[in-house]
């Protein structure tokens, strides 16, 4: 069974970090790019960040870019989201998901990444409240 589960989102002051981590089974992430969305109350669920199949090629949001970084762990199967300097606008639920067209997800020349249609699995979601 294919399937994506996250963790380790909480509450935390303005300023500070989190690492949100993703971990895949049933799947390897060779032969999938991988993204992280979040969605705040009322709001649509938006692109966060996203990784490569190849794990060299990775892209922002640009307002999480210079305070975010996404990685992957190819032996634990894992794939992480770094939030530095995080803000109040940061609070949402954050979600991984996997993409098996790897031909083209997170790949220079387009945006397909930030679309929810182009990825195939989904995890529940981890909150993350940024809030003195």
């Amino acid at each position: 069974q294919l399937q994506v589960v996250e963790s380790g989102g909480g509450l935390v002051q303005p300023g500070g970090s989190l690492r949100l981590s993703c971990a895949a089974s049933g799947f390897t992430l060779d032969f999938y790019a991988m993204g992280w969305f979040r969605q705040a109350p009322g709001k649509e669920r938006e692109g966060v960040s996203c990784i490569s199949g190849s794990g060299v090629s990775t892209k922002y949001a640009d307002s999480v870019k210079g305070r975010f970084i996404i990685s992957r762990d190819i032996a634990k199967n894992m794939v992480y989201l770094q939030m530095n300097n995080l803000k109040p606008e940061d609070t949402a639920v954050y979600y991984c998901a996997a993409s098996s067209w790897i031909q083209a997800m997170c790949l220079t020349g387009n945006d397909h990444w930030t679309s929810n249609q182009e990825y195939d699995y989904w995890g529940q979601g981890t909150p993350v409240t940024v809030s003195s």
